[in-house]
Formats: C-alpha cells, sequence, structure tokens
C-alpha cells in the first residue's frame, strides 16, 4: 500500500484527495519508481479543472525524480537502484511510488540532487524546446518572455541570457521583477502598471521582437501579437489566464505574416531518442551554472491542494515542490 493524490471530479484544488492506494507488480516495460521529490506545474490545475479532460477518477502530475525499485519484464536499460527523473507519462506524479514507462525515463547525474531533477525536468525541457527548437535563439536576437519570475520564466530569462539574447520579461510586481533581473532578465517590466506593448517597441526602436514565449494565454495573447516584428513567431505555450480561443488566421497576414504556434513538450520528447537529448542538454547547462535552478517553495505531498491553490493565486515564484 502506498499513498497519492487523487481527484474523483474536477473543480478546484480542495478536490485534491490524499488517498491510500494499490501499487501491482510494474508490467512488461515498466519499472516501480519510489519518489523522492514531486515537481508542481501550472499545467497540473489545468487536468484538476476539467480544461484538460481526463478519465475519472484520475491521479494527477507529471514531473518527479526518484529511486528505481522493481523491473518490468524486458526492462533492460534501467537497473534497480538507479537514480532517474521524469516528466509527462499518464498523470500520476503526485504519488510516493508509481510504475511508469522505462522509456520515460532518464538517469539523473550524481551531481545533481533529487529536489534538483524535479525541479528542472518539465521546466527545464519546456525551456529546452521552446529556446532550441520552436525558435532557435541566437546571439543579437531580442526575445520577450511572459511570467518571467516563474518556474519556467526564470529558466527562460538565464538560457537565453546564456545564449547571447536581450531579455525582456513581463511580470506582475516590483519583487519579481526584481527576481527576473537577478536571473538573466535585462528589461522586466511591471504590466500592472505599464503597457508592455509600448515598452517592448519603446526597448526595440519601433522594431519588435522575433520571438514572444506567452505561457498566459487569454489575456496577453493579442498584445503579445502586436509586439512582433514582420515574420515574427508567436509561441503561446500556456493557458494560465485561460484559453486564447478561436483566432482569425487572417489577422497573422494584417500584423506582417505573423507565425503562430502551440508546441507541447509531449510532442517534442514522444520520440527516447530526442528526449535523451534533450536531457543531456538541459543537464549540461545546469551542471554548467549557467542556469541556477530557484527551488522557492516545498510543500508535504499530502498538502498539494494547498500548493496548488497558491500556485494559482501567484503567490509563488521560481520552482515549488512535493515531497513525499
Amino acid at each position: 500500500m502506498t499513498h497519492a493524490i487523487r481527484f474523483h471530479r474536477t473543480g478546484g484544488p480542495e478536490v485534491l484527495q490524499w488517498e491510500a492506494v494499490e501499487l501491482p507488480l510494474p508490467a512488461a516495460g515498466e519499472v516501480r519508481l519510489r519518489q523522492h521529490a514531486v515537481g508542481l506545474n501550472f499545467v497540473d490545475t489545468y487536468y484538476r479543472s476539467g480544461l484538460y479532460p481526463t478519465p475519472l477518477p484520475s491521479g494527477i502530475g507529471a514531473e518527479a525524480a526518484g529511486v528505481v525499485e522493481a523491473l518490468g519484464e524486458g526492462v533492460t536499460d534501467l537497473q534497480v537502484g538507479d537514480r532517474v527523473a521524469y516528466a509527462g507519462g499518464p498523470q500520476g506524479a503526485y504519488a510516493e511510488a508509481r510504475n511508469l514507462q522505462a522509456d520515460r525515463l532518464v538517469r539523473l547525474p550524481e551531481a545533481l540532487s533529487f529536489e534538483q531533477g524535479a525541479a528542472m525536468m518539465l521546466q527545464g525541457l519546456t525551456a529546452q524546446y521552446l529556446l532550441r527548437r520552436t525558435y532557435r535563439v541566437q546571439p543579437g536576437d531580442t526575445v520577450l518572455i511572459h511570467a518571467a519570475a516563474g518556474g519556467v520564466g526564470l529558466l527562460m530569462c538565464q538560457w537565453a541570457k546564456a545564449l547571447g539574447a536581450t531579455v525582456i520579461g513581463t511580470v506582475g510586481s516590483d519583487a519579481k521583477a526584481e527576481l527576473a533581473a537577478a536571473h538573466g532578465c535585462d528589461h522586466p517590466i511591471v504590466y500592472t502598471r505599464e503597457s508592455f506593448p509600448a515598452r517592448v517597441r519603446e526597448l526595440t526602436g519601433g522594431e519588435g521582437v522575433p520571438v514572444v514565449y506567452d505561457s498566459i494565454g487569454k489575456d496577453t495573447f493579442m498584445d503579445s501579437l502586436s509586439c512582433l516584428r514582420p515574420l515574427g513567431m508567436m509561441v503561446s505555450f500556456g493557458n494560465a489566464s485561460g484559453p486564447v480561443g478561436d483566432v482569425d488566421v487572417g489577422l497573422l497576414a494584417r500584423m506582417g505574416s505573423l507565425f503562430l504556434t502551440r508546441p507541447s513538450l509531449f510532442t517534442y520528447a514522444a520520440r527516447r531518442s530526442d528526449l535523451l537529448e534533450m536531457a543531456r542538454e538541459l543537464f549540461e547547462v545546469v551542471l554548467s551554472g549557467k542556469v541556477k535552478l530557484q527551488i522557492h517553495q516545498r510543500y508535504a505531498l499530502k498538502d498539494a491542494a494547498r500548493a496548488q491553490a497558491d500556485l494559482e493565486a501567484r503567490r509563488t515564484t521560481g520552482t515549488s515542490l512535493l515531497l513525499p
């Protein structure tokens, strides 16, 4: 018997329940993982609220780090005792232990702790594909990153700066502006008191930026488009303020033949070879010190409802962890 957070109906954080669950032996191709740290991510709230449908009752969460306890038939790439981390796979990371497909796991370098592993996989791999594949940031680029003081935002600011970019970021307060500035954001914009499109145009001499990374969604979508230069790319990768809704694609032509993409980590990392290469580059940039992980909140796993409430109320900065 082990314990996990589960929900039987969609709704607010209060639907999350701490339950005893039976964990069968790992099936063919699976391993049993004893989890030491679990990542808390905004996408988790989408499943809980019903924005992203999932069969009920359901576990929740998509990121953790721990130790392999048992192997299912046919697993040869991992051994009992291996330190591993993952992002993706079926919902259910908010658990003391779980079974998971072995091909979704990557070995965690000895120099990285379980907390670092759980803090970096979903957000770090997201930063990797956004900056290196969706739009490949080059030295001299100026980029706009929304929610620059959040978990993904702080990683992206540091990584983009290390790539030679000038980083503009939006934040909700002066304290968050200071935090973003300390982690590579050259020009933090407090969007609650100034127009970020006007400020972006001012900072770029009226030209606009080649790429906007927008995890906010509905509230920033149109203003984000207005920050782009001709042939710029709008990367909409989150819905913190709600889904964007229907888009008139003709608008992209009228605003400068813009590109629009709605990418997902799970597509970029679907092939194991891609996952391993993405993780290798992520581990390398963290171990080099160019990107530092910011674990600012830790909660007991059983307090996941409180953790999600804090996340949605924007009471958190950097990365938050759930500890079994």
